[in-house]
């Protein structure tokens, strides 16, 4: 097939325009070196998650062929899965990358955090992660949110400006014209900045396998032990479930999105390769948050208010 043929195949209407993943991809480089070039200390949050697994692929490229000039950071909740948090060391050291951990646990241990009724402990992440961003003084906090996840992402800037309270004011954010993106902040403030802004839960699998990038095994179709629990099919675990008449039974699913175990549901699907992924993705009508995440159903605004404690 000829060059025109293929571009026209692929909707790009000429031989030398960048497909949607090489636009998507391009944009995403150009934001890690311009916050490389910009900030002292920045810091790419990365729990093993697949959206941060593809963060941490774009900057690998943005800086190839020498090291990644960010370390890493993530806030352990202490409910993670384990395949995930083993999949986040063993990346870490591959690479050669230093690895920041703030542990919500420890924050429970010392009483400064208590736990909650319902064991969730997603919503407690917040104050371990803005401390550990003012004790390291990072001025810079990649995050791989999406704006088509979640309406209060959806508003959210590329350069998400914070106060010295990592607090986020929707009025101080500045316009991004031209892709030209404002870093300025001053003493104790801090941006947090998001490569993957522009990009779908579809563009993230389809780059994935274009780019043969390795993910823990969990979001693939496995058979687990869960119970039923608001509309979702939960993992056992010390965290509290099942409670007295939830009952456990094997079944065939997969997970969307992780985080912490308690509030974060699994999926039937018989989706065990990267090209049933996508299909299956093709085909549904909702986020991967608003399909498997307790603590974004707590209320309308349950994400816009912890955006403004610090959250991300």
């Amino acid at each position: 097939m000829t060059t025109t043929a293929t571009a026209a195949r692929e909707g790009t209407g000429s031989p030398y325009a960048l497909s949607h993943l090489d636009a998507l991809e391009s944009e995403a480089v150009h934001i890690f070196r311009e916050v490389a070039g910009e900030f002292e200390r920045p810091v790419i949050l990365f729990s093993g998650g697949k959206d941060s697994i593809v963060m941490l692929h774009l900057a690998l490229k943005a800086f190839a062929p020498a090291a990644v000039p960010f370390s890493l950071l993530h806030v352990d909740t202490g409910h993670n899965f384990p395949e995930v948090l083993q999949y986040r060391d063993r990346t870490a050291e591959r690479h050669g990358l230093r690895l920041h951990v703030a542990s919500v646990q420890d924050y429970l241990d010392r009483g400064v955090l208590k736990e909650r009724a319902d064991g969730v402990r997603n919503p407690l992440q917040t104050l371990p992660l803005t401390e550990k961003i003012q004790a390291e003084r990072f001025d810079a906090v990649f995050g791989g949110g999406r704006r088509d996840e979640e309406k209060a992402r959806a508003k959210e800037r590329v350069f998400s400006l914070r106060d010295e309270f990592s607090q986020w004011d929707p009025r101080r954010q500045r316009p991004e014209l031209w892709n030209l993106y404002n870093g300025r902040h001053a003493p104790g403030e801090h941006v947090r900045v998001f490569p993957l802004s522009n990009w779908t839960e579809l563009d993230v699998w389809q780059y994935i396998a274009r780019e043969s990038i390795e993910l823990p095994q969990i979001y693939y179709a496995h058979e687990r032990e869960v119970f039923a629990r608001s509309g979702m099919w939960l993992t056992a675990g010390e965290w509290g479930g099942p409670k007295d008449g939830e009952r456990t039974e094997t079944r065939l699913v997969r997970y969307r999105t992780v985080g912490d175990m308690s509030c974060t549901g699994a999926v039937d699907s018989d989706a065990d390769t990267i090209e049933k992924v996508i299909t299956e993705i093709a085909a549904s009508r909702l986020t991967e948050r608003g399909a498997t995440r307790a603590d974004d159903k707590l209320s309308e605004a349950a994400m816009e208010d912890r955006k403004r404690e610090g959250y991300f």
